[in-house]
């Protein structure tokens, strides 16, 4: 009589245990999925901002907008870093990825068009 309670309790826990698997199963896939499109998309959004020929006078008319109370009327950094030669020390990708994604706080992360982005790359070369 053991044996038949004991075996109904193995099935019911592997019931139980298969059911969790497939849930996480389940959960981890979404979250890749969910990745996977968030990355593809940051992806467009580099390789179209790349393909444009910023203007370097628009770039810095956004940045006195939108930089100077961290990096400085002239880029040489307040609360931000110093601006001038970024370009040497980043490729255009990683500047790209920390002004839409503000990877070092305090920084906050820009919504920018790839026009405008292309813009202020331009500018931050023009720093060199």
């Amino acid at each position: 009589m053991s044996t038949s309670s004991s075996t109904a309790a193995e099935r019911d826990f592997k019931r139980e245990f298969l059911k969790i698997a497939f849930m996480t199963f389940g959960i981890l896939l979404i979250c890749f999925s969910i990745f996977f499109v968030k990355h593809q998309e940051n992806n467009n959004y580099i390789i179209e901002t790349l393909k444009l020929n910023g203007s370097a006078e628009e770039g810095d008319a956004l940045f006195k907008i939108n930089c100077v109370g961290c990096h400085g009327i002239t880029a040489r950094g307040l609360v931000g870093p110093d601006l001038h030669s970024i370009t040497q020390r980043l490729n255009d990708k990683e500047i790209i990825k920390q002004v839409t994604g503000g990877l070092t706080p305090p920084m906050p992360s820009f919504e920018i068009d790839p026009v405008n982005m292309s813009n202020l790359l331009k500018y931050l070369h023009s720093l060199e």
